[in-house]
Order: structure tokens, then sequence, then C-alpha cells
């Protein structure tokens, strides 16, 4: 089974493409531009890379969120496009999880935190069990400040908000804050490619006329939107 995944949530993006249990390819890309004017690029990029054509890709795997507004809704739209054009199949994952995938096999839970503007953060909890991470708290949106005061262990904290609120998280939990290798602090799609092959081969599906972003709150325009 070939996979290709997408992953938009931040302006981090990239696709990768994984057969069966391999990764045969991955792209990241970190720069000030539009997913827009770089998603299919970077998917035409890595198909020929690979020596494969779109045809040859049986599922597609899409970063869900949370994360930036307008990426998630560019990956999804992309993702949906390939989709309805191939008449494959599709599969969701939860940015976060995959975040945590990045510390794989951490003794330690991981935090990821991605900035949400309005002096809050998008973050989940996460606990190494078995042969995967265990959710411990659900993904929300939080000030850094009242986050913390739910944490009283050694917790590994990625991505970008942990980079802008380092500081506040160094001060409040001392040595129980860790912080991932520059590596580390951004999405991986291999990551998305790796959960979204272990759905795919459960069979765990999603509708693509039914699935939406995981956006946790509202948008700007909903909230400025007058109330009919």
């Amino acid at each position: 089974m070939k996979l290709l995944s997408i992953e938009t949530s931040t302006m981090v993006g990239g696709v990768a493409i994984m057969d069966d249990d391999t990764l045969i390819a991955e792209s990241r890309i970190n720069v000030r531009v539009t997913h827009s004017e770089r998603i299919m690029t970077a998917i035409d990029h890595i198909l020929m890379q690979s020596g494969m054509k779109i045809e040859d890709i049986d599922v597609f795997a899409i970063a869900i969120g949370p994360g930036s507004f307008t990426g998630l809704r560019v990956g999804l739209s992309t993702a949906k496009g390939l989709v309805y054009a191939s008449g494959k199949k599709l599969v969701s994952v939860p940015t976060l999880e995959a975040f945590a995938w990045n510390v794989s096999f951490s003794r330690y839970q991981v935090c990821p935190l991605l900035d949400a503007r309005k002096k809050e953060v998008y973050a989940g909890l996460f606990r190494w069990e078995g042969n995967g991470f265990l959710r411990i708290k659900n993904e929300q949106t939080v000030r850094i400040d009242k986050l913390l005061l739910d944490i009283s262990e050694p917790t590994i904290f990625l991505g970008e908000g942990a980079v802008i609120y380092k500081d506040s998280i160094k001060e409040r939990l001392k040595d129980f804050a860790i912080f991932g290798n520059p590596q580390n602090m951004v999405p991986c799609p291999a990551n998305v490619a790796y959960i979204g092959m272990i759905k795919a081969k459960k069979g765990e599906f999603e509708d693509p006329v039914k699935l939406v972003p995981l956006y946790i709150r509202r948008s700007e325009a909903e909230i400025k939107q007058p109330i009919a």
C-alpha cells in the first residue's frame, strides 16, 4: 500500500511517501510563502524523485489540525482534490499527535505546542505506552500559564509555541522543562504518513465530503460575523 501524506498545519509544510512500512521520501520546507504556492509543486517533486505517479498512490493522509487556519484549509482542499480526481482513500491524522512522534519512545510525557496567537497555544499532552502515544489531555486552546499549572513532572516541549514561550516554561517548571532539538521542533510529514498508514491498514478512512479541519476554536472571521 502506497500512501502520500500532507502536512500544512504551520509555516513548515511538507509531504512524504510511504510504501507499507517503508518511508520512501520526505520533503520539508520552512519559508515564508503560502502553502497554496508550494504544496502541489512539493507533491510533484517528491513523486518524481520517488519514480512514482499520482496514480500509484493508494491512500492520502492529511494532518487535520489544530494549526494555522489557512494552512489547514489549503492542505485539506489539496488532499480532497487528489482523492476526488483519483478515486483513492483518505485518512486524517491529528497534528499534535503526529508532532509527539518526533520523540517516540520518550520516557517523559510530551507536550507539543503551536502558536494560536492572542497569547494562547494549541496544546496536547501525550505519554508513550507500548507501541504508541497515549493521549493524556485532549487538544485545546489555552494560555501558557494556565497550561503549566497542570504539569508537575518532567515534560518534553515541542513546536513553535515552545520556542515562543520558552522563558515562561523554564521559569515555571525549572528542571522539569525539557525542549526538543531543532529538528524535533517542527512538524514531520513522515509521522503523518506513519500514523496514516496504521489507520489505513485498520480501514479507518474518512468521507472527504464530511471531513473538516480540527480548528478547536472559531476563526476571526467567524467571531466577527454578526449574529443573524
